[in-house]
């Protein structure tokens, strides 16, 4: 279930993060994905979760117990970078400097978990929020609890098992489902396993990011069959990172031509971009996707 992101070139012709991916700590995941500019977890989710988040967290009717905390599942969490975001007071470049920094060389990686609980319980938001993740990267999701980026979190592979009991627990209070890297990578079975763990009154969004050249579709039909209407943002796409190279770059562009996607303006410019994705209960808002995100995004 991990996502991949590159110094390696898979089959595909897209390049592989995968050995920077599952580490014991994240500073060469930082360090390799800084250099290509990778923003779309840190940065733009940023903006987009955190208006989904303050908007249904006192929200009437949404399944969830008095005094129960707002709860985000984070699907192909890694370290648990959106966590950082939404529960700390940090942002993306807060967390490039700090990673890149020579200081915490000399630490070792229980070392690094220590000083970052640290560092982010000096930053904890006042409403922070709970955050689960799940992974197949055991290192990285042992690393996010640790380091208190993570309230909990689960390795299971949803594409090839059925949920454990164990994942149906930590799910079972979810709010709000979260994807930033894993579209492409995870198919519509993961989320109809993890949809299928909800009681039936608990009220749930699905906000993803997924490349231009992947298709939506069957997870969009998945995902209608719990209730929830998919829109697409259309006015807005947003950088991913940039291409490793010409040959990756030229691949990506050929691969959207032949879908009938023009690159102009896009990834002819150098960089990844994707669509993001909203799906909420049909009817329970008469605010458009545009709407929504108009003021963040001006």
């Amino acid at each position: 279930m991990a996502s991949n992101g590159g110094a390696r070139h898979q089959k595909s012709g897209k390049a592989s993060f995968e050995h920077v991916y599952d580490r014991e700590d994240p500073r060469e995941y930082f360090r390799t994905l800084g250099v290509m500019d990778y923003r779309i977890p840190p940065h733009h989710g940023q903006r987009l979760f955190s208006t989904l988040v303050e908007g249904q967290r006192d929200g009437a009717g949404n399944g969830r117990r008095s005094g129960e905390p707002f709860t985000v599942v984070d699907l192909c969490c890694s370290y648990g970078i959106n966590g950082a975001l939404l529960k700390y007071d940090v942002t993306l470049d807060d967390l490039y400097e700090r990673y890149g920094s020579q200081e915490l060389d000399v630490l070792s990686p229980e070392e690094l978990a220590v000083a970052d609980r640290e560092f982010y319980g000096e930053r904890r938001s006042e409403d922070a929020l709970r955050v689960v993740g799940l992974d197949l990267a055991e290192n990285a999701v042992s690393y996010g609890l640790r380091a208190g980026l993570l309230d909990d979190g689960v390795i299971e592979n949803l594409e090839e098992r059925e949920p454990t009991d164990r994942l149906r627990e930590a799910v079972s209070g979810m709010d709000l489902l979260t994807v930033t890297g894993g579209i492409g990578y995870i198919s519509e079975r993961t989320f109809d396993q993890l949809l299928g763990c909800l009681p039936g009154d608990r009220v749930l969004w699905v906000a993803t990011f997924a490349l231009r050249w992947v298709s939506y579709d069957a997870i969009a039909g998945v995902l209608s069959r719990y209730g929830l209407a998919t829109e697409r943002l259309e006015s807005h796409t947003f950088d991913q990172r940039r291409f490793r190279d010409v040959a990756e770059q030229e691949y990506v562009c050929g691969e959207l031509e032949s879908m009938g996607i023009d690159p102009e303006g896009k990834e002819s410019e150098g960089s990844y971009h994707a669509h993001f994705h909203l799906s909420r209960p049909a009817g329970s808002s008469e605010a458009s996707v545009e709407e929504l995100f108009e003021p963040v995004l001006r």
